[in-house]
């Protein structure tokens, strides 16, 4: 189900540019409503295309006023709960809250590492230029032009 904004929670990221669900959101449907003209509410973001969302709950986990919530399919939350996730340093507490006011609480850790010190090819052999012409490696009937720009080392 798509990403809602809570206007009495959201302050547009105190009136910045770009709010951080703007920044956040894989599919750039997330928009501030600067004058209040589209929405109703000034300076609140809003979900432009609510049936477009990913559901990928990147909006609701960066905010930081806990404005954005999704409203959860039947077979993970009950109808009529509430999920909302609170972000730590290091650990994301997600919280459901069930209409009969019942509240669960599950903690997991952020499984990130420092930006910039993956290595993606470590442990992977060099590419062989070679090797590309050898049947079943790669097809190259369709391609026109010099092979060895295709991998460029």
């Amino acid at each position: 189900m798509p990403t809602y904004v809570r206007t009495d929670k959201c302050d547009g990221c105190k009136g910045q540019d770009k709010t951080a669900c703007m920044y956040i959101c894989p599919h750039d449907l997330m928009k501030l409503d600067k004058d209040g003209s589209e929405t109703g509410h000034a300076m609140k973001a809003y979900n432009q295309e609510p049936e477009q969302c990913w559901e990928c709950y990147s909006c609701v986990k960066i905010c930081p006023q806990n404005a954005i919530e999704v409203r959860h399919y039947a077979d993970i939350v009950p109808l009529g709960a509430s999920v909302q996730p609170l972000r730590g340093s290091d650990s994301i507490m997600w919280t459901i809250k069930f209409r009969n006011g019942n509240m669960k609480r599950f903690k997991f850790p952020i499984r990130t590492t420092p930006e910039g010190s993956i290595e993606p090819y470590a442990g992977k052999p060099k590419p062989n230029m070679a090797d590309i012409d050898k049947p079943g490696f790669f097809t190259m009937t369709s391609l026109k032009g010099d092979k060895s720009q295709l991998i460029r080392l």
